[in-house]
């Protein structure tokens, strides 16, 4: 069993990595444990655990850390398995995971899976034609414009109340401009857009309850309305689970999302910054088999 652990993210947790560890070791798993330093180390220490022959690589830290080692075990035959060390836990709940160390090593050790099925970005990101994989959603304008301008010691000092300090300091700040998406051909237009793999977001919220991500499509969140007014209302029902009945926003799904022209708009993925608003939202090929509680 190969554990990629960023400690960047799981500084604050780090005693459930070690719990885990001790309780897999003392029933005789044998453990190597990777450790990132930067941005991009999980995808390529986990590309290079499947081709020596890994069959498990475990992230150990939250949502993006995730999504990087499931970029590098895309088109594998490794499985994903997960310590929950992040600061949502979103890809945790959505499979309802286990968090208690001696459950996570059991569910480690048993190996039951189900079949997680990423999303690809293409365009956005540094390069012209970066491609960034995602497990649980893509936002684009208002809420990737709190993931950009969040403060990583704010994060660290307050966890997901940093979250909603930033999107107070923003609801005034950020310009709301419109953007124009393609859902499987047809044009529509939002001020923010969701794409989610996923039901939840930001931890247990319901965001998409009809949303499946061991299938292929998404659900995409459609934010209308311009305005701090509109975005605070968004932001109160999220939690309270009334964001169906907010006036101006709808779902709709979708197989392929493309932006057209919306470069200049923030993007996030998994609650990472992910530049500005990709070309072309579109399944991965294939699915990854993630290792579940039994």
């Amino acid at each position: 069993m190969v554990i990629i652990y960023n400690p960047a993210a799981g500084n604050r947790r780090v005693h459930r990595l070690w719990r885990v560890l001790d309780i897999l070791t003392a029933n005789g798993v044998r453990i190597d444990v990777l450790r990132t330093e930067r941005a991009g180390d999980a995808q390529r220490l986990a590309r290079a655990a499947a081709a020596d022959g890994a069959r498990l690589v475990v992230a150990a830290g939250g949502d993006g850390t995730i999504a990087e080692v499931a970029s590098g075990l895309l088109g594998t035959p490794a499985r994903l398995g997960v310590i929950p060390l992040g600061t949502a836990n979103v890809l945790a709940h959505e499979y309802a995971l286990p968090f208690a160390p001696r459950a996570v090593a059991a569910a480690l050790a048993f190996g039951r899976t189900r079949l997680l099925w990423p999303g690809l970005a293409q365009g956005g990101g540094p390069a012209a034609e970066s491609t960034r994989l995602f497990v649980q959603m893509l936002g684009v304008g208002f809420d990737a414009e709190v993931v950009h301008r969040l403060p990583p010691g704010l994060k660290k000092a307050l966890g997901r109340g940093a979250y909603v300090w930033q999107t107070l300091r923003e609801l005034t700040r950020y310009a709301f401009p419109p953007i124009a998406l393609r859902l499987d051909g047809v044009a529509v237009e939002a001020v923010s857009a969701i794409v989610s793999k996923g039901r939840l977001y930001g931890g247990r919220y319901l965001l998409a309850p009809e949303a499946d991500s061991g299938a292929r499509g998404f659900s995409v969140v459609l934010f209308e309305q311009a305005g701090w007014q509109a975005a605070l209302r968004g932001a109160i029902a999220l939690p309270l689970g009334r964001l169906g009945g907010i006036a101006g926003v709808r779902r709709v799904r979708a197989r392929e999302i493309e932006f057209p022209g919306a470069h200049e708009v923030p993007a996030q993925a998994d609650g990472d910054p992910a530049g500005h608003a990709p070309r072309l939202v579109r399944d991965a090929a294939q699915p990854i088999a993630l290792v579940v509680s039994g």
